[in-house]
């Protein structure tokens, strides 16, 4: 018995985007790690110092995303809270040095990809 069985229903051209969203959100949110700590980050906190521009380019790639799970079917109520997740990172990404430590903590791309792994009954080990 497939204990996931909606993943069942995924064609490999939609895994394969899951995939992808993934990959972009590890690199977005933890592709980096400060030595001797369990502290990881991603470019979306090192884009976040380069003023306005860089937390528009985290934005955009957060909207990449939400519509990626637009595109494979996920839900209204969750593409909702997807942008919740990109609204509360874009608005304290407005706040110099704070938003950028705040990016570090928070993972909104990690948590949309979440959401969207959840919604599919996929789990991270899925996708290797």
């Amino acid at each position: 018995m497939n204990p996931h069985p909606r993943m069942t229903f995924l064609s490999p051209d939609e895994l394969a985007r899951i995939r992808r969203a993934a990959r972009v959100a590890r690199i977005m949110d933890t592709a980096l790690r400060i030595p001797g700590t369990g502290i990881r980050f991603g470019a979306d906190s090192v884009l976040g110092l380069v003023p306005g521009i860089g937390d528009i380019a985290g934005s955009l790639i957060g909207l990449y995303i939400i519509n990626e799970a637009r595109r494979l079917g996920v839900d209204s109520a969750k593409l909702a809270k997807m942008a919740i997740n990109l609204g509360i990172d874009a608005a304290s990404g407005s706040i110099p040095l704070v938003g950028d430590l705040f990016d570090v903590y928070f993972k909104s791309h990690r948590r949309n990809v979440a959401i969207i792994l959840d919604h599919f009954g996929v789990t991270p080990e899925d996708l290797r």
